[in-house]
Protein backbone atom coordinates (compact mmCIF):
# COMPACT_ATOMS: atom_id res chain seq x y z
CA UNK A 1 0.00 0.00 0.00
CA UNK A 2 1.07 3.55 -1.11
CA UNK A 3 2.32 5.43 1.93
CA UNK A 4 -0.38 8.42 2.45
CA UNK A 5 1.00 10.38 5.37
CA UNK A 6 2.01 13.11 3.51
CA UNK A 7 -1.70 13.56 1.65
CA UNK A 8 -3.09 12.16 5.07
CA UNK A 9 -1.66 15.01 6.70
CA UNK A 10 -2.51 17.99 4.01
CA UNK A 11 -6.11 16.90 3.96
CA UNK A 12 -6.48 16.99 7.61
CA UNK A 13 -5.48 21.01 7.29
CA UNK A 14 -7.58 21.81 4.15
CA UNK A 15 -10.68 19.91 6.31
CA UNK A 16 -10.00 22.42 8.79
CA UNK A 17 -9.45 25.62 6.58
CA UNK A 18 -13.19 24.46 5.00
CA UNK A 19 -15.04 24.27 8.34
CA UNK A 20 -13.66 27.21 9.67
CA UNK A 21 -15.30 29.22 6.56
CA UNK A 22 -19.40 28.85 6.43
CA UNK A 23 -20.45 27.56 3.11
CA UNK A 24 -24.02 27.34 3.48
CA UNK A 25 -25.86 26.20 0.33
CA UNK A 26 -25.55 29.21 -2.24
CA UNK A 27 -23.32 30.64 0.19
CA UNK A 28 -20.10 28.48 -0.89
CA UNK A 29 -18.06 31.11 -3.03
CA UNK A 30 -15.29 31.61 -0.07
CA UNK A 31 -14.67 28.02 0.23
CA UNK A 32 -14.67 27.57 -3.22
CA UNK A 33 -11.94 30.06 -4.01
CA UNK A 34 -10.06 28.34 -0.73
CA UNK A 35 -9.71 25.17 -3.51
CA UNK A 36 -9.22 26.72 -6.45
CA UNK A 37 -6.27 28.00 -4.53
CA UNK A 38 -5.17 24.75 -3.25
CA UNK A 39 -5.20 23.42 -6.07
CA UNK A 40 -3.23 25.81 -7.85
CA UNK A 41 -1.05 25.54 -4.92
CA UNK A 42 -0.51 22.15 -5.71
CA UNK A 43 1.02 22.73 -8.98
CA UNK A 44 -2.19 21.88 -10.63
CA UNK A 45 -4.93 24.19 -12.76
CA UNK A 46 -8.42 24.67 -11.68
CA UNK A 47 -11.43 25.49 -13.65
CA UNK A 48 -14.74 27.10 -11.51
CA UNK A 49 -18.04 27.86 -13.38
CA UNK A 50 -20.36 29.65 -10.03
CA UNK A 51 -19.16 27.86 -6.65
CA UNK A 52 -18.13 24.42 -8.53
CA UNK A 53 -14.34 24.19 -9.18
CA UNK A 54 -12.95 21.12 -10.68
CA UNK A 55 -9.04 19.79 -12.10
CA UNK A 56 -7.95 17.53 -14.63
CA UNK A 57 -5.17 15.09 -14.90
CA UNK A 58 -2.15 16.33 -16.68
CA UNK A 59 -2.24 14.78 -20.10
CA UNK A 60 -6.13 14.44 -20.40
CA UNK A 61 -6.46 11.94 -23.47
CA UNK A 62 -10.12 11.93 -25.05
CA UNK A 63 -9.37 8.51 -26.54
CA UNK A 64 -8.98 7.07 -22.53
CA UNK A 65 -12.05 6.87 -20.26
CA UNK A 66 -12.91 9.33 -18.10
CA UNK A 67 -13.62 8.88 -14.44
CA UNK A 68 -14.97 11.70 -12.04
CA UNK A 69 -14.24 12.28 -8.48
CA UNK A 70 -17.00 14.44 -6.86
CA UNK A 71 -18.16 15.41 -3.53
CA UNK A 72 -20.04 19.23 -2.19
CA UNK A 73 -18.42 21.72 -0.56
CA UNK A 74 -22.02 23.27 1.06
CA UNK A 75 -23.39 22.52 4.33
CA UNK A 76 -26.78 22.90 6.04
CA UNK A 77 -27.20 25.31 8.31
CA UNK A 78 -26.28 24.24 12.39
CA UNK A 79 -29.03 22.66 14.40
CA UNK A 80 -29.84 23.38 17.91
CA UNK A 81 -27.87 21.69 20.33
CA UNK A 82 -24.50 22.27 19.31
CA UNK A 83 -22.13 21.87 22.39
CA UNK A 84 -19.22 23.44 20.17
CA UNK A 85 -18.52 26.01 17.76
CA UNK A 86 -19.89 24.33 14.39
CA UNK A 87 -17.04 26.74 12.60
CA UNK A 88 -13.58 26.65 15.08
CA UNK A 89 -12.33 22.74 14.03
CA UNK A 90 -11.75 20.92 16.96
CA UNK A 91 -9.55 17.89 17.34
CA UNK A 92 -10.02 15.93 20.39
CA UNK A 93 -8.60 12.60 20.74
CA UNK A 94 -8.55 11.78 17.15
CA UNK A 95 -12.01 13.06 16.32
CA UNK A 96 -12.21 16.58 14.47
CA UNK A 97 -15.65 18.43 15.20
CA UNK A 98 -17.01 21.07 12.90
CA UNK A 99 -20.00 21.26 10.55
CA UNK A 100 -19.79 20.00 7.63
CA UNK A 101 -17.13 17.30 8.84
CA UNK A 102 -18.86 14.61 7.98
CA UNK A 103 -21.04 15.49 5.27
CA UNK A 104 -18.85 15.77 3.15
CA UNK A 105 -15.65 17.71 3.94
CA UNK A 106 -13.96 14.24 4.77
CA UNK A 107 -15.03 13.37 1.05
CA UNK A 108 -14.08 16.26 -0.28
CA UNK A 109 -10.58 16.77 1.23
CA UNK A 110 -10.09 12.71 0.60
CA UNK A 111 -11.14 12.43 -2.81
CA UNK A 112 -9.07 15.82 -3.84
CA UNK A 113 -5.86 14.17 -2.52
CA UNK A 114 -6.13 11.03 -3.93
CA UNK A 115 -6.37 12.85 -7.39
CA UNK A 116 -3.37 14.72 -6.10
CA UNK A 117 -1.79 10.87 -5.40
CA UNK A 118 -2.97 9.14 -8.54
CA UNK A 119 -1.69 11.79 -11.12
CA UNK A 120 1.68 11.38 -10.03
CA UNK A 121 1.97 8.49 -12.56
CA UNK A 122 0.02 7.53 -15.88
CA UNK A 123 -2.46 5.49 -15.61
CA UNK A 124 -5.47 4.16 -18.40
CA UNK A 125 -7.80 6.60 -17.76
CA UNK A 126 -8.03 10.53 -17.17
CA UNK A 127 -8.92 11.95 -13.85
CA UNK A 128 -11.50 14.70 -12.99
CA UNK A 129 -11.76 15.94 -9.37
CA UNK A 130 -15.10 18.18 -9.09
CA UNK A 131 -15.96 19.84 -6.20
CA UNK A 132 -19.72 21.32 -6.04
CA UNK A 133 -22.02 23.24 -4.82
CA UNK A 134 -26.09 23.25 -3.88
CA UNK A 135 -26.16 19.60 -2.86
CA UNK A 136 -28.04 19.87 0.08
CA UNK A 137 -30.80 22.09 -1.48
CA UNK A 138 -30.47 19.88 -4.92
CA UNK A 139 -30.08 23.25 -6.53
CA UNK A 140 -29.53 23.92 -10.53
CA UNK A 141 -26.30 25.40 -10.12
CA UNK A 142 -24.61 22.57 -8.56
CA UNK A 143 -23.09 19.46 -9.83
CA UNK A 144 -25.96 19.51 -12.41
CA UNK A 145 -24.49 22.96 -14.08
CA UNK A 146 -21.01 21.87 -13.18
CA UNK A 147 -21.24 18.34 -15.66
CA UNK A 148 -22.55 19.85 -18.41
CA UNK A 149 -19.15 21.97 -18.74
CA UNK A 150 -16.77 18.77 -18.08
CA UNK A 151 -16.27 16.38 -20.88
CA UNK A 152 -18.25 13.25 -21.33
CA UNK A 153 -17.74 10.92 -18.21
CA UNK A 154 -17.35 6.94 -18.29
CA UNK A 155 -17.69 6.48 -14.41
CA UNK A 156 -18.12 8.86 -11.36
CA UNK A 157 -17.78 8.54 -7.80
CA UNK A 158 -19.56 10.16 -5.42
CA UNK A 159 -17.97 11.22 -2.06
CA UNK A 160 -20.64 10.90 1.03
CA UNK A 161 -20.02 9.46 4.55
CA UNK A 162 -21.01 5.57 3.79
CA UNK A 163 -18.48 4.23 5.74
CA UNK A 164 -16.28 3.17 2.81
CA UNK A 165 -19.17 1.05 1.88
CA UNK A 166 -20.10 1.17 -1.87
CA UNK A 167 -23.95 2.10 -2.07
CA UNK A 168 -24.91 0.80 -5.89
CA UNK A 169 -28.05 2.08 -5.86
CA UNK A 170 -30.11 5.18 -4.13
CA UNK A 171 -33.40 6.08 -3.90
CA UNK A 172 -34.52 9.42 -5.87
CA UNK A 173 -36.79 12.13 -4.99
CA UNK A 174 -40.48 13.74 -6.11
CA UNK A 175 -41.89 16.67 -4.15
CA UNK A 176 -45.68 16.63 -5.05
CA UNK A 177 -48.23 19.91 -3.59
CA UNK A 178 -51.26 18.27 -3.74
CA UNK A 179 -54.39 20.77 -3.51
CA UNK A 180 -58.05 19.70 -2.93
CA UNK A 181 -61.03 21.72 -3.19
CA UNK A 182 -64.45 22.09 -1.04
CA UNK A 183 -66.95 24.89 -0.67
CA UNK A 184 -66.92 27.50 2.09
CA UNK A 185 -69.43 28.13 5.11
CA UNK A 186 -70.49 28.61 8.50
CA UNK A 187 -68.61 26.23 11.08
CA UNK A 188 -72.01 26.97 13.34
CA UNK A 189 -74.70 25.33 10.60
CA UNK A 190 -74.31 22.54 8.45
CA UNK A 191 -73.33 23.76 5.20
CA UNK A 192 -70.18 24.15 3.22
CA UNK A 193 -67.66 21.29 1.76
CA UNK A 194 -65.07 20.84 4.29
CA UNK A 195 -62.06 20.40 2.07
CA UNK A 196 -59.84 19.04 5.04
CA UNK A 197 -62.31 16.35 5.51
CA UNK A 198 -62.22 15.83 1.61
CA UNK A 199 -58.25 15.69 2.09
CA UNK A 200 -58.28 12.74 4.53
CA UNK A 201 -58.96 10.37 2.09
CA UNK A 202 -56.17 10.89 0.07
CA UNK A 203 -53.76 11.60 2.94
CA UNK A 204 -54.78 8.35 4.27
CA UNK A 205 -53.79 6.60 0.86
CA UNK A 206 -50.38 8.32 0.55
CA UNK A 207 -50.24 6.28 4.10
CA UNK A 208 -50.99 2.91 3.48
CA UNK A 209 -50.45 2.62 -0.57
CA UNK A 210 -47.95 0.49 -1.32
CA UNK A 211 -46.44 -0.04 -4.86
CA UNK A 212 -45.97 -3.55 -6.15
CA UNK A 213 -42.49 -3.39 -7.84
CA UNK A 214 -39.99 -3.50 -4.83
CA UNK A 215 -36.26 -3.34 -5.27
CA UNK A 216 -34.12 -5.52 -3.74
CA UNK A 217 -31.46 -3.02 -2.55
CA UNK A 218 -33.77 0.55 -2.28
CA UNK A 219 -36.92 -1.61 -0.52
CA UNK A 220 -40.60 0.03 -1.84
CA UNK A 221 -41.43 3.35 -3.26
CA UNK A 222 -42.04 5.70 -0.01
CA UNK A 223 -44.49 8.07 0.28
CA UNK A 224 -45.04 10.81 3.38
CA UNK A 225 -46.96 13.70 4.05
CA UNK A 226 -44.88 16.18 5.24
CA UNK A 227 -47.09 19.30 5.73
CA UNK A 228 -50.32 20.72 5.24
CA UNK A 229 -52.18 24.04 5.07
CA UNK A 230 -55.72 25.21 5.86
CA UNK A 231 -58.23 27.02 6.92
CA UNK A 232 -58.50 31.16 7.48
CA UNK A 233 -59.83 31.00 10.93
CA UNK A 234 -61.94 28.69 13.68
CA UNK A 235 -65.73 29.53 12.71
CA UNK A 236 -65.51 29.17 8.57
CA UNK A 237 -65.72 25.73 6.73
CA UNK A 238 -62.28 25.48 4.83
CA UNK A 239 -62.61 25.32 0.97
CA UNK A 240 -59.09 24.41 0.30
CA UNK A 241 -57.03 22.32 1.84
CA UNK A 242 -53.12 21.77 0.36
CA UNK A 243 -50.56 18.90 1.75
CA UNK A 244 -46.96 18.46 0.66
CA UNK A 245 -46.38 14.69 -0.31
CA UNK A 246 -42.60 13.49 0.21
CA UNK A 247 -41.83 10.78 -2.59
CA UNK A 248 -38.89 8.51 -2.81
CA UNK A 249 -38.28 6.38 -5.35
CA UNK A 250 -36.85 3.21 -6.09
CA UNK A 251 -34.81 2.26 -9.49
CA UNK A 252 -38.18 0.37 -10.73
CA UNK A 253 -39.68 3.71 -11.40
CA UNK A 254 -39.06 6.78 -13.02
CA UNK A 255 -40.77 9.66 -11.04
CA UNK A 256 -42.46 10.69 -14.03
CA UNK A 257 -43.86 7.56 -14.09
CA UNK A 258 -45.04 7.39 -10.03
CA UNK A 259 -46.85 10.82 -10.87
CA UNK A 260 -48.66 9.80 -13.62
CA UNK A 261 -49.86 7.01 -11.56
CA UNK A 262 -50.23 8.57 -8.02
CA UNK A 263 -52.58 11.11 -10.29
CA UNK A 264 -54.38 8.51 -11.97
CA UNK A 265 -55.18 7.11 -8.01
CA UNK A 266 -56.18 10.08 -5.88
CA UNK A 267 -58.92 12.76 -6.00
CA UNK A 268 -56.48 15.92 -5.02
CA UNK A 269 -55.21 18.47 -7.89
CA UNK A 270 -50.97 17.11 -7.73
CA UNK A 271 -48.54 19.00 -9.06
CA UNK A 272 -44.97 17.93 -9.22
CA UNK A 273 -42.39 20.20 -8.22
CA UNK A 274 -39.97 18.43 -10.58
CA UNK A 275 -39.41 14.73 -12.50
CA UNK A 276 -35.08 15.28 -12.04
CA UNK A 277 -33.94 13.75 -8.95
CA UNK A 278 -34.41 10.32 -9.99
CA UNK A 279 -33.27 7.01 -8.17
CA UNK A 280 -30.14 5.38 -9.60
CA UNK A 281 -28.35 1.91 -9.85
CA UNK A 282 -25.05 0.56 -10.57
CA UNK A 283 -24.46 -3.50 -11.74
CA UNK A 284 -22.48 -5.36 -9.17
CA UNK A 285 -20.07 -6.31 -12.00
CA UNK A 286 -18.70 -2.61 -12.23
CA UNK A 287 -14.78 -3.43 -12.04
CA UNK A 288 -14.99 -0.70 -9.04
CA UNK A 289 -17.44 -2.27 -7.56
CA UNK A 290 -15.95 -5.79 -7.95
CA UNK A 291 -12.53 -4.39 -6.34
CA UNK A 292 -14.65 -3.13 -3.05
CA UNK A 293 -16.24 -6.22 -2.70
CA UNK A 294 -12.94 -8.26 -3.02
CA UNK A 295 -11.91 -6.07 -0.30
CA UNK A 296 -14.42 -7.28 2.04
CA UNK A 297 -16.77 -3.77 1.06
CA UNK A 298 -20.67 -4.67 1.36
CA UNK A 299 -22.72 -3.42 -1.14
CA UNK A 300 -26.00 -1.54 -0.74
CA UNK A 301 -29.15 0.81 -1.38
CA UNK A 302 -28.89 4.01 0.15
CA UNK A 303 -32.24 5.82 1.34
CA UNK A 304 -30.66 8.89 1.16
CA UNK A 305 -30.19 11.66 -2.16
CA UNK A 306 -26.84 12.85 -3.27
CA UNK A 307 -25.62 14.12 -6.67
CA UNK A 308 -25.84 10.58 -8.25
CA UNK A 309 -29.05 12.09 -9.56
CA UNK A 310 -28.00 14.25 -12.13
CA UNK A 311 -25.02 12.01 -13.67
CA UNK A 312 -26.18 9.95 -16.77
CA UNK A 313 -23.40 7.22 -16.46
CA UNK A 314 -22.80 4.83 -14.31
CA UNK A 315 -21.86 5.94 -10.47
CA UNK A 316 -21.00 4.71 -7.10
CA UNK A 317 -21.32 6.90 -3.82
CA UNK A 318 -18.40 5.76 -1.15
CA UNK A 319 -17.06 7.95 1.03
CA UNK A 320 -15.82 8.16 4.49
CA UNK A 321 -17.81 8.78 7.68
CA UNK A 322 -21.49 7.93 9.26
CA UNK A 323 -24.40 9.13 7.21
CA UNK A 324 -25.77 9.29 10.66
CA UNK A 325 -23.69 11.91 11.39
CA UNK A 326 -24.81 14.33 9.09
CA UNK A 327 -27.05 17.10 9.47
CA UNK A 328 -26.75 16.79 13.70
CA UNK A 329 -25.63 18.45 16.51
CA UNK A 330 -21.46 18.14 16.84
CA UNK A 331 -20.92 16.53 13.91
CA UNK A 332 -17.32 15.16 13.33
CA UNK A 333 -15.28 12.78 11.65
CA UNK A 334 -12.67 10.86 12.87
CA UNK A 335 -9.36 11.26 12.05
CA UNK A 336 -8.31 7.66 11.05
CA UNK A 337 -11.62 7.41 8.43
CA UNK A 338 -9.68 9.68 6.51
CA UNK A 339 -6.10 8.14 6.04
CA UNK A 340 -8.92 5.16 5.38
CA UNK A 341 -10.46 7.20 2.77
CA UNK A 342 -7.63 7.97 1.22
CA UNK A 343 -5.50 4.73 1.26
CA UNK A 344 -8.87 2.67 0.16
CA UNK A 345 -9.93 5.32 -2.83
CA UNK A 346 -6.26 4.53 -4.28
CA UNK A 347 -6.42 0.47 -3.46
CA UNK A 348 -9.43 0.45 -5.32
CA UNK A 349 -8.47 3.19 -8.46
CA UNK A 350 -4.78 2.51 -9.04
CA UNK A 351 -4.60 0.71 -12.26
CA UNK A 352 -8.29 0.30 -12.64
CA UNK A 353 -9.41 -0.81 -16.56
CA UNK A 354 -13.25 0.71 -17.31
Amino acid sequence: MIDVDEKYYDAVDLLKRMIAIPSFSREEDKVALLIEDYIRQNSHTPHRIGNNVWVQSPGFDTAKPTILLNSHIDTVKAVAGWTKEPFAPLEEEGILYGLGSNDAGASVVSLLHTFFLLTEKPQDYNLIFLASCEEEVSGTNGAELALTKLPPITFGIVGEPTGMHPAVAEKGLMVLDCTVKGRSGHAARNEGENAIYKALKDIEWFRTFEFPKKSHLLGSVKMSVTMISSGTQHNVVPDRCEFVVDVRSNELYSNEELFHLIDEMTGCEVKPRSFRLNSSRIALENPFVERAIIIGKEPYGSPTLSDQAFMKFPSVKIGPGDSARSHTADEYIKLEEIREAIELYYKLLDGLRL
